[in-house]
């Protein structure tokens, strides 16, 4: 396929997300190598100047991981989020907030973008609530309530601040820090944020960059859509697990909430977002309701 090939596929579909809202959850590798980061930042430049308006929630893990390291504070995560008492919770809003996404912002404002980084602190973007972990391993054993510390859960999304700054053509980049009644700090999974994020705003897209190339089948190969009742018989057989199935309730969650789209695709292949947009097959897993 030629370049004029290329765009000519690419041109129906420039069409249809023409003023549409899309909230991409940036994670996983994508932020840490330095080729996918530029990618990327390239990726919403573009986006935002044939019409679309993107919403970057982004994650952190990896170089939040490395200060506590380097801190000497130990980690612990149960169904992928962060147990957080106060001197992680310090670190993760200055790691978050200040050089995660500011380095965002940078990158997208050097390629010609407007990025604009928020905290969900900021214009009271994320209002949250300590959340309540009941964890069960499986059903011969009775439930676990964990105390997460100063993890939370989103009580509301407030999208005046996002609305204001993307009318005004900027891009808003979000870190997952939430604020609760009486001012406490939260860390938020960043995947819930997006989810939220998307329902607030009544997104045509919600799009998760992960690890994977999506959801996979017994036998590894990419299920290219997959719908809900398929999803819980495979939570139930466990081929869907771990970190994958908050991924995949919070898309459904979103659907189930007006957002247009839900899809989980491979952050690690150069210019995903681009492929999955404005390809005929896309690259990932689209989640149905």
């Amino acid at each position: 396929m030629n370049i004029a090939d290329i765009l000519i596929e690419a041109l129906p579909y420039i069409r249809r997300f023409y003023g549409m809202t899309i909230v991409i959850k940036y994670g996983g590798h994508a932020m840490v190598d330095e080729q996918l980061k530029e990618d990327f930042a390239r990726d919403i430049t573009l986006m935002k100047f044939i019409g679309l308006n993107p919403v970057v929630v982004h994650g952190g893990g990896p170089q939040i991981n490395l200060v506590l390291d380097r801190m000497g504070i130990s980690s612990k995560f149960v169904r992928g989020m962060r147990l957080t008492d106060e001197p992680t919770m310090d670190v993760v809003e200055m790691v978050l907030g200040g050089k995660v996404n500011k380095g965002i912002v940078a990158q997208i404002n050097q390629q010609g973008g407007k990025a604009v980084g928020l905290s969900g602190k900021d214009g009271g973007l994320i209002l949250a609530k300590k959340l309540r972990i009941v964890f069960q391993e499986d059903n011969n054993k009775p439930p676990e309530i964990i105390d997460p510390g100063l993890v939370g859960e989103v009580t509301k999304i407030n999208p005046d601040i996002i609305n204001t700054l993307t009318e005004q053509g900027f891009i808003p980049i979000i870190a997952p820090v939430g604020a609760g009644d009486s001012g406490e700090t939260y860390n938020i999974n960043a995947d819930l944020v997006a989810s939220k994020v998307a329902m607030a705003l009544s997104a045509g897209r919600l799009i998760l960059l992960t690890d994977v190339d999506g959801v996979l089948d017994d036998s590894d190969n990419l299920i290219s859509s997959i719908g809900a009742d398929t999803i819980k018989k495979m939570i139930d057989e466990k081929s869907i697990s771990g970190g994958m199935i908050p991924k995949i309730e919070y898309a459904l969650e979103a659907l189930q909430n007006g957002v247009g789209k839900a899809q989980i695709i491979n952050g690690k292949k150069r210019h995903a977002l681009l492929l999955e947009l404005f390809t005929d097959k896309g690259i990932g897993t689209e989640i149905t309701i």
